[in-house]
């Protein structure tokens, strides 16, 4: 299951140097919902190695805007505390999985 990060949690995660995948969504948001298991999927498959999260743009606003996610769903991928790769929409799994292994 991913985590659900939040503002207070998101920075610790991203800074403690480990891969760190963020789903940034919303509930009303229809191709995020199309997502979501997707999302759960590899963070139980990457579980120990990369760090898989959802962030719900409704309840929290500071780190969207800090990297400039217009879009959702956005997923943005950090390597050693540094962005290092964005996918805007819903895309497949292999895709997400090839951006995921890169970061490894």
């Amino acid at each position: 299951m991913a985590i659900k990060f939040n503002d207070e949690n998101l920075q610790q995660e991203i800074q403690s140097g480990k891969p760190v995948v963020v789903d940034c969504w919303a509930e009303w948001c229809g191709p995020c919902r199309m997502l979501a298991p997707i999302i759960d999927e590899l963070a139980a498959e990457y579980e120990g190695k990369v760090v898989v999260g959802k962030y719900d743009i409704e309840q929290d606003g500071d780190f969207p805007m800090e990297n400039g996610v217009r879009n959702i769903p956005t997923l943005l991928f950090f390597k050693g505390g540094v962005k290092v790769d964005k996918q805007v929409g819903y895309t497949s799994k292999d895709v997400l999985k090839a951006k995921i292994d890169a970061l490894l």
